[in-house]
């Protein structure tokens, strides 16, 4: 009887080993795969503001600008913030036009 219960003990702490193990490795390889996704996932984000920032700077601006120049981050916001009030742009589309001319 006594070498049943060793041998059960013996099967239970290699599982628990076994399963801790697994779990540990799991846990360790989670931080890798969620910086890559996030990663794959801003890259994603920031295209689809670009792509949107360009379609609402033709729908608002390109009534009466031409081709966006490049200007300093700072220099733009000022000026959007001018035209938002002038041109009543939304608040969103001030912010992805921003992210648009500033890309």
């Amino acid at each position: 009887m006594k070498i049943s219960v060793a041998v059960l003990f013996a099967l239970v702490c290699a599982s628990w080993l076994l399963l801790s193990s697994v779990l540990f490795a799991e846990s360790s390889a989670s931080p890798k795969n969620n910086t890559v996704t996030a990663a794959v996932t801003a890259t994603h984000n920031a295209d689809a503001m670009r792509v949107q920032g360009e379609f609402r700077y033709r729908a608002n601006c390109g009534r009466c600008h031409s081709a966006p120049q490049k200007f300093p981050p700072r220099m733009m916001a000022t000026v959007l913030r001018h035209m938002r009030v002038r041109a009543t742009i939304t608040d969103e589309d001030m912010r992805l036009v921003l992210f648009y001319m500033t890309q």
